[in-house]
């Protein structure tokens, strides 16, 4: 189950790659690793790096029942919820939602200025400043932490096509005091759900074009083609040219 959990987290664009992931907490240092602990996010840290095929990971998404929210197999059911997740991955399910977006209005100043600091930041600039801080003094292991939330979001629990960070990636940092106490399981299956929704909605899409595609090429075609044209149609046909003209 842990492993499918790990694969379904990907749905946004089906990729599942926990290789680097994993890399990164082997080259963390240990006053961060006990960071990422106090946080809740120890369990992550056993992530095994794997890479997972792409035809597997269509293949979970395909076989998920968003009505039900369980994931069909030809070993029987099995019914995915925020307490699967938080016994998986080792998160917190029993708390409050996050909100799904941030008003910058609403902000104080002091939270303005945390938005417009990772506003736009990309994966590797997270990663590449989360592996570079220092977290001597408290200010410094503050900013590591709404770092490592940023980054642990991106990479692995809410991964998306967006390569920069999101109002539903940033809005868990403002909560920082309580972080540990909020709804992850919840947060990460409600983005599954809407991966694999997105997932669908595409796979229709491209299915609604294929078809349109192949419909207006049997109406473009009208004349039947030489290969199915009897003795009698070409002989006409090159009696025609013959006499300067084609005859459709």
């Amino acid at each position: 189950m842990t492993l499918i959990l790990l694969c379904l987290q990907q749905t946004k664009d089906l990729k599942c790659a926990t290789r680097l992931l994993s890399e990164k907490f082997e080259k963390m240092s240990e006053p961060k690793k006990a960071i990422v602990r106090e946080l809740g996010f120890g369990g992550l840290m056993h992530t095994p790096p794997m890479n997972v095929p792409h035809k597997l990971l269509k293949e979970l998404a395909n076989s998920f029942k968003l009505e039900k929210n369980t994931l069909e197999t030809s070993y029987g059911s099995f019914k995915v919820k925020p307490k699967t997740i938080e016994d998986a991955l080792g998160l917190n399910a029993s708390g409050d939602l996050f909100p799904d977006k941030v008003s910058y209005k609403n902000f104080s100043e002091e939270n303005q200025l945390i938005f417009r600091r990772f506003q736009g930041n990309t994966l590797k600039q997270l990663t590449d400043e989360m592996m570079s801080i220092d977290v001597e003094n408290e200010q410094d292991r503050l900013m590591f932490k709404r770092i490592f939330i940023l980054y642990i979001q991106m990479a692995f629990l809410l991964p998306s096509t967006t390569t920069k960070v999101s109002p539903v990636h940033i809005a868990p940092i403002f909560e920082m005091e309580k972080i540990t106490e909020d709804n992850w399981g919840a947060h990460v299956l409600n983005f599954i759900i809407k991966g694999i929704t997105n997932f669908r909605l595409k796979k229709k899409k491209i299915n609604r074009r294929v078809k349109n595609k192949e419909k207006k090429g049997e109406e473009k075609a009208g004349v039947p083609w030489v290969s199915n044209w009897n003795r009698e149609q070409l002989v006409a046909r090159i009696r025609a040219e013959i006499n300067g003209y084609i005859m459709l």
